[in-house]
């Protein structure tokens, strides 16, 4: 009975900007920019692909990806591409790493 009063483990994690940048590159890894175009286009990670976390279409795009591949997901902050990688989790996806600060904190160590 207790037990369904337990948090679901979360099915990624989150990694600072050092973390992120070793694994990125390792083989079969994915980064994935989940902010707007227009968010894109003020400066990127390189290498990233870009899908929208907006678009209406998210979920089927991301249904569309390798499950056997690493992610690397991040936005402007962290926030929506910690929802991102919840969303994938819950499709299945168990390689997810997200992004803390997102591009603002990646730009600072870059």
């Amino acid at each position: 009975m207790f037990g369904l009063f337990k948090s679901k483990p979360k099915a990624y994690q989150s990694v600072n900007v050092d973390e992120f940048k070793s694994l990125k590159k390792q083989p079969k890894t994915v980064v994935l920019d989940v902010r707007t175009p227009q968010e894109k286009a003020e400066g990127a990670v390189p290498g990233a692909q870009q899908m929208n976390f907006f678009n209406p279409n998210f979920k089927s795009q991301i249904a569309k990806l390798d499950k056997s591949k690493t992610y690397l997901v991040y936005c402007r902050s962290g926030n929506r591409s910690k929802k991102a990688c919840a969303t994938m989790g819950s499709m299945g996806f168990e390689k997810i790493y997200n992004l803390s600060g997102g591009i603002i904190a990646w730009n600072l160590e870059n």
